[in-house]
């Protein structure tokens, strides 16, 4: 079974998400949105509630599991097996780092990354932008699933 890893601290409003991991899933048999931990880091969300909501979004697709780790995703999937990262980007000016850091990892580790564009309708707006908006009691609506993968 091929498995990605999906690395990232989601939260609900990760907008666009849910296409990369749709795509994702034409390339691979499983993926393991692994949702990384850091003990110095305030969130908005707590890590259960990330984990429940992504969780509750993919509820229909069992090739889609949500995962916390702690340390280096490449040390995350190597300890479950994925061989692939999936990452995703906004622009052209996150693909050179994007690349870079897929160089690094399978030099390292072996694990290749697929690097995917988000969809064009969400490359405008990041999931603080929707927090900052939600904190102001503006409708999110449209920025939000409305269905699963």
């Amino acid at each position: 079974m091929k498995t990605a890893i999906f690395p990232g601290t989601f939260d609900p409003f990760t907008v666009g998400h849910w296409s990369l991991v749709k795509r994702g899933l034409q390339l691979v048999d499983e993926i393991i949105i692994a949702i990384g931990i850091n003990p110095n880091k305030n969130t908005f969300y707590s890590l259960e509630e990330r984990i429940s909501t992504i969780s509750k979004l993919y509820a229909d697709n069992p090739q889609v599991k949500v995962q916390a780790y702690e340390g280096l995703t490449v040390d995350f999937a190597q300890s479950i097996g994925a061989k692939f990262i999936l990452r995703g980007i906004r622009s052209i000016n996150d693909f050179e780092y994007e690349k870079n850091t897929a160089d690094v990892n399978r030099q390292l580790s072996g694990i290749e990354t697929f690097v995917l564009f988000t969809e064009p309708k969400y490359t405008h707006i990041s999931s603080s932008i929707v927090r900052e908006l939600l904190s102001y009691g503006r409708d999110v609506g449209e920025f939000i699933p409305k269905t699963h993968c």
